[in-house]
């Protein structure tokens, strides 16, 4: 299994760290000739706007699309999850359009008001998970082929699922719990 973590803007290396301690090869992706022989991909948190930007520029917009629709797993965390919904509010650049998901950025505000929750994810089974979220965006509109994997207490959708594509609003690279890496991992081998 080798998973490529885009690595144009955002915490990357925080996937990467994961990705490595669960004993799986990870490569950044900073071209389109990084994505040769790369199994499945990670789209990290970061600034949407910017990584939207800088797919465009670096010419990876076509190959990752083209990527998804051949069946790749994809997983996109935070601006990750902005980037491969279909619709995104004050997104500069078109979102890769990926998941049938209409997003809403910065959902909670600025950067001090990030906060971190426990989410029941049953998909994960076990304890809940700890979710952090910076910046984050929320899910108000799922399509008709889109699973919801967790919600916050008030029922908004913060993690998604369509087909072999992922998206988390929250960051579970930034706590000691593999479970949402795994899963996305079982998704690439399938």
């Amino acid at each position: 299994m080798r998973v490529g973590v885009l690595a144009l803007q955002g915490d990357f290396a925080e996937h990467i760290q994961v990705l490595r301690r669960l004993g799986v090869e990870a490569v950044e992706v900073r071209k389109p000739s990084d994505l040769e022989g790369v199994n499945a991909l990670i789209i990290p948190g970061g600034e949407s706007t910017t990584i939207g930007r800088l797919l465009t520029l670096s010419g990876l917009r076509p190959e990752i699309t083209g990527r998804a629709l051949e069946g790749m797993a994809i997983w996109g965390t935070c601006a990750g999850m902005i980037l491969l919904g279909k619709e995104a509010d004050r997104l500069l650049e078109a979102p890769l359009g990926l998941i049938d998901i209409k997003v809403e950025r910065n959902a909670f505000g600025r950067q001090v008001d990030s906060f971190e929750v426990d989410l029941e994810v049953p998909k994960l089974g076990g304890r809940p998970v700890r979710a952090v979220f910076i910046r984050a965006p929320v899910v108000r509109e799922v399509g008709p082929g889109v699973e919801v994997l967790a919600r916050l207490p008030d029922g908004t959708p913060v993690a998604v699922q369509q087909g072999k594509l992922l998206g988390t609003a929250f960051h579970p690279e930034l706590t000691d719990d593999t479970r949402f890496h795994e899963y996305f991992l079982s998704l690439a081998e399938n």
